[in-house]
């Protein structure tokens, strides 16, 4: 029987960490299909996490891994404004 795992890269790992805070943002189901009351902290520690991946990856990531990168945190950012009730300024 192959293997049918998917494979791991610094993508797949990035969507990984941004699921999370989509899930704790309350944006997303979890695996019971429900979506949760978000947790802002636990969002804010993953979303924190992909801030330290980029400032720590800054130079070594391909053109499509960093637009992917920073457009995420662009999104979490807003979410999490949002649910927080504060306003982007």
């Amino acid at each position: 029987m192959a293997d049918t795992k998917p494979s791991i890269d610094f993508t797949t790992f990035i969507l990984s960490l941004a699921s999370s805070a989509m899930l704790n943002l309350g944006r997303m189901p979890d695996p019971t299909g429900e979506a949760g009351p978000p947790d802002l902290d636990l969002a804010r520690q993953s979303i924190d996490l992909l801030a330290m991946l980029r400032d720590k990856t800054s130079g070594n990531l391909n053109e499509d891994e960093t637009k992917l990168l920073q457009r995420l945190l662009h999104d979490l950012r807003i979410a999490w404004l949002e649910e927080s009730g504060q306003k982007a300024s």
